[in-house]
């Protein structure tokens, strides 16, 4: 069984982006437990049911070869009120603590974006569902744009993401909340759910807790992001770079 820890140390991380039917039985065991240890409620069949939904997964490994994180992807396209537009969403997700601080997620991520939507003629929008203040934080550190958010409202953008969550998760959605309350929740580890000291001013963060308060329960608070060289932030730039190291 490979450890969620080792130790021998090691120096960086790296990501690779795996084609879902590609996944062997060591790497779905690796990132099964991987996720146990940060969410609640969370079980072998589900884990199964919502990769085998997905069409790749990014893995992110340290220099030993030992998994760190991981996040699931899919790509398909949508009508939207005549005009077809293209949606990269995001399942399962998580890095391990010690790692939070390497853009190796980040990076693989853009790379693997660009593998799942080559047409660059489409549009293309980021569906994201997050029961946590630290994903959420994500948006406006790479994002210049993004849904919904504490300083601009777009009704614009909210009649787009009201449309592509209802088409993807149905009565689950609450159009009025823009809040995802899935039939089997995962909910953060205890230790993940309280707030660092002198978080609580950072106002993307003081948002996402009024905005989705049943985050203690596994709410997943619905959002949008459209995937654009000229909507990233000066942050989001640096991740589209090739980089030798990452980590």
């Amino acid at each position: 069984m490979t450890p969620l820890t080792c130790a021998e140390p090691a120096t960086r991380l790296s990501g690779r982006v795996v084609e879902r039917r590609s996944l062997d039985a060591r790497a779905r065991d690796a990132m099964f437990r991987l996720l146990s240890v940060h969410f609640l409620g969370v079980d072998r069949a589900t884990f199964e049911r919502d990769l085998e939904d997905k069409s790749c997964a990014i893995l992110l490994e340290d220099d030993t070869g030992h998994l760190r994180g991981f996040s699931t992807m899919v790509a398909y396209d949508v009508d939207v009120s005549g005009k077809v537009v293209s949606v990269v969403y995001s399942g399962d997700t998580i890095v391990e603590r010690t790692w939070w601080g390497s853009p190796a997620l980040a990076r693989t991520w853009v790379r693997a974006v660009r593998q799942l939507a080559p047409d660059p003629s489409r549009e293309v929008y980021w569906l994201l569902l997050t029961s946590g203040f630290r994903t959420y934080r994500f948006l406006p550190v790479f994002f210049r744009n993004f849904y919904p958010r504490h300083d601009a409202e777009s009704p614009e953008d909210r009649m787009l993401l009201d449309e592509l969550a209802r088409e993807r998760f149905g009565s689950q959605y609450n159009t009025a909340l823009g809040i995802v309350r899935l039939s089997r929740p995962q909910v953060l580890a205890p230790d993940l759910i309280t707030l660092p000291e002198g978080r609580l001013p950072d106002p993307h963060i003081a948002f996402f807790l009024a905005r989705n308060p049943g985050f203690v329960r596994g709410d997943e608070l619905a959002c949008l992001a459209r995937i654009d060289d000229a909507n990233l932030t000066a942050a989001g730039r640096r991740m589209t770079r090739p980089s030798r190291l990452e980590g």
